[in-house]
């Protein structure tokens, strides 16, 4: 086939990194790998069902693809990736993996090689974390690969998100309440988690984008609370790996909070942590790697990084989004902090923006609370703002990017800062200020850590607890949350704000729907799935 039309590849159009000073071109013969995502085989046939109609689907009529059968239905078409193949060959690139499940298909080749393929200038930057290759405006394409390729990623490999975690400092306490840490389990009491249950047979997958675990701390952390240290498997995409700084106030505070909190809520759980590069692709391909792994087999996800819509290429949101349908189909539910910088999530423009992989409507985005005990009770729940004393606060608003779901249409999300009608973020809530946080153990040290970060592993256990209880997964939760008789399953938060928007009844723009009541959540989910 001959490849000599080029059309630009719709949404992978890069601005410059901010802060960043171009220092020449990029190493010509440095050897890369790019990872290029395709449509589902399915995508002609109609097959593929709309994620708004499977989360309208009761529970009980609910039938999830193993992997598979996915991979045999939806994923990517022989004839496709045979297409790539083409075109890769003719470019002077080689195919070094391919994956029909994921839709991936991993090309290797020299810097030049790729620059030419994809008419795409690439060069060496400097930033104040370091050096990164990067690239600035669109991708151009063969024609023929028009209908074919979704999004092209690893030719810019610039930092691309941030952990959302908040280490609690001394004198810096909210001024609101006067709290005090908890260890997971009392948190899990607080929400009344179902008991009986542990997720045992279930396994709950945890994205990571840097740092690592030491097994002694997770061996002293469960060994104080009594309980067993859980299977915990680390695995490598993209070269990433379980790395361990030895600084606690590193991404290492990252992993150890959300494996400890997972594990503590389920402790029956087994636990897999993807450990990749820090880049769009890296994300994807860990991503997508978790989705569709047959070894592993998580039942729920949780990932607690993210960064402002803004910073992201439209091909890697609707890659990403793409892929959480497809964890959808499966029966995987993914659960997504929704940043520690309030309502801006951390721009500088004066504006309102919300945190991304938190705006697809196909994760549950769960916010955050600043949470007050009086015994195994509820004292007083109000939404994380540690704005004015210099400290984070719970990311939500309303998305630029993704459109109103259908099941948000009764939630009063209000129009996002441009007048589009978008996504409300976060879905949920649960405790997230520092103040009120978590004791964990990170490098031999006890630290107290919050953050929406622990909000996602909260879920995520969760989740586990009800997919043992019921005996299926409960997969894409949203839809069913936002109905009349679910929604009286939360806490609802109405005082605080989160820098631009307020808390008040029903779903708002700090904490959702509110934070749970698991065994209420349990018993909605029940009958449904009975129904």
């Amino acid at each position: 086939m001959s490849f000599t039309e080029k059309v630009s590849l719709p949404g992978s159009h890069r601005s410059t990194y901010p802060g960043s000073k171009l220092l020449g071109p990029a190493d010509p013969n440095e050897i890369i790998d790019v990872t290029v995502y395709v449509a589902r085989r399915s995508k002609a046939m109609r097959l593929f069902p709309h994620i708004e109609d499977l989360g309208q689907t009761p529970m009980a009529q609910r039938r999830y693809l193993s992997r598979q059968e996915f991979a045999s239905m939806h994923g990517a078409a022989v004839e496709d990736f045979a297409r790539v193949h083409e075109f890769a060959e003719a470019s002077g690139l080689r195919v070094k993996s391919e994956s029909a499940g994921r839709r991936a298909i991993v090309l290797t080749g020299s810097v030049s090689a790729f620059a030419e393929a994809f008419e795409a200038d690439l060069g060496r930057y400097q930033y104040p974390g370091g050096e990164f290759r990067g690239r600035t405006g669109a991708l151009q394409i063969p024609s023929e690969l028009s209908n074919i390729v979704e999004g092209i990623f690893g030719l810019d490999n610039r930092p691309q998100a941030s952990a959302h975690f908040r280490i609690r400092r001394a004198g810096a306490a909210a001024p609101q309440v006067t709290a005090v840490a908890f260890n997971p389990p009392q948190v899990a009491t607080l929400y009344d988690f179902p008991t009986g249950v542990t997720g045992a047979g279930e396994c709950i997958g945890i994205i990571e984008l840097g740092g690592g675990y030491n097994p002694s701390d997770l061996s002293n952390f469960f060994g104080a609370l009594n309980l067993a240290t859980p299977s915990v498997v680390a695995v490598s995409v993209d070269g990433g790996t379980n790395s361990p700084s030895g600084n606690p106030n590193s991404s290492d505070a990252e992993v150890a909070l959300d494996i400890e909190v997972a594990g503590a809520i389920a402790n029956g759980a087994s636990i897999a942590v993807y450990f990749t590069p820090n880049t769009d692709q890296g994300f994807l391909d860990a991503l997508t790697t978790a989705i569709h792994d047959t070894t592993n087999n998580p039942s729920a996800i949780s990932i607690s990084w993210g960064g402002p819509e803004s910073t992201w290429t439209t091909q890697a949101m609707t890659t990403f989004d793409s892929a959480c349908q497809d964890a959808a189909m499966l029966g995987v539910t993914i659960c997504v902090a929704s940043g520690d910088n309030g309502a801006t999530d951390g721009v500088s423009d004066g504006q309102y923006h919300v945190d991304f992989p938190a705006s697809s409507p196909s994760v549950l985005g769960c916010g955050g609370t600043l949470l007050e005990a009086s015994g195994n009770t509820i004292a007083e729940e109000v939404v994380w703002n540690d704005l004015p004393s210099g400290g984070g606060a719970t990311g939500g608003g309303v998305s630029e990017t993704f459109a109103k779901p259908s099941w948000q249409a009764n939630a009063n999300v209000p129009a996002a800062p441009n007048g589009f009608v978008g996504r409300g973020v976060p879905d949920v809530a649960g405790d997230a200020s520092p103040e009120s946080g978590y004791n964990i153990v990170v490098d031999g040290q006890q630290e107290v850590v919050g953050g929406t970060s622990a909000v996602a592993p909260l879920w995520a256990g969760l989740i586990a607890l009800v997919n043992q209880k019921l005996g299926k997964p409960v997969g894409y939760l949203n839809p069913i949350l936002y109905g009349a008789s679910v929604e009286a399953t939360f806490h609802d938060i109405t005082s605080g704000n989160n820098g631009g928007y307020s808390a008040g009844p029903g779903w708002d723009p700090c904490t959702g729907l509110g934070t749970p009541d698991g065994t209420l959540l349990l018993n909605a989910l029940s009958s449904g799935s009975s129904t």
